[in-house]
């Protein structure tokens, strides 16, 4: 299995977002932190905000922040925000379907079950969980190191 980019880049922002709590942050300073592209790390947080786990807002002093406290934004939660449309493998999507297996194939019955427990451990966990005590990752995102790390990607 492999999380898309959009994914990946989800976890990274609100990571970055809960460290930095409760300041607001640019989304050039979490692309930079992030080593991607403003572009996508923009679309990222749009979704984000439109699921209502970041409070957006522009102008001066404006920027990016968590809409709720850490503790409540389950990982899993977040991954099937962003995984949700993206069916784990052909059987599973009922219009793109054309495998001819399909009616008496077992393997998509493991998948879901696969699938399942992996979903279940995600929701163990919290993003508060992932920044608890880290201090690399505390460092990465510090205000300093943001700046530091060089230029947005455009693209």
């Amino acid at each position: 299995m492999r999380l898309t980019l959009r994914t990946n880049l989800a976890m990274r922002t609100l990571m970055h977002c809960a460290v930095r709590a409760p300041d607001s942050l640019r989304t050039a300073d979490v692309a930079r932190a992030c080593n991607a592209s403003f572009h996508h790390v923009a679309q990222v947080v749009n979704q984000l905000e439109g699921a209502g786990f970041l409070h957006t807002s522009r102008g001066r002093g404006g920027g990016i922040a968590l809409a709720r406290p850490a503790e409540s934004i389950r990982v899993g939660t977040v991954v099937r925000l962003f995984e949700a449309d993206l069916p784990f493998a052909e059987c599973m999507d009922a219009d793109r379907n054309t495998c001819p297996l399909c009616f008496d194939c077992r393997l998509k019955g493991m998948l879901s079950e696969g699938l399942d427990a992996f979903y279940a451990t995600l929701d163990r966990y919290t993003v508060h969980d992932l920044v608890r005590d880290n201090a690399g990752l505390a460092q990465i995102f510090a205000p300093d190191a943001a700046t530091a790390t060089g230029p947005v990607h455009a693209g």
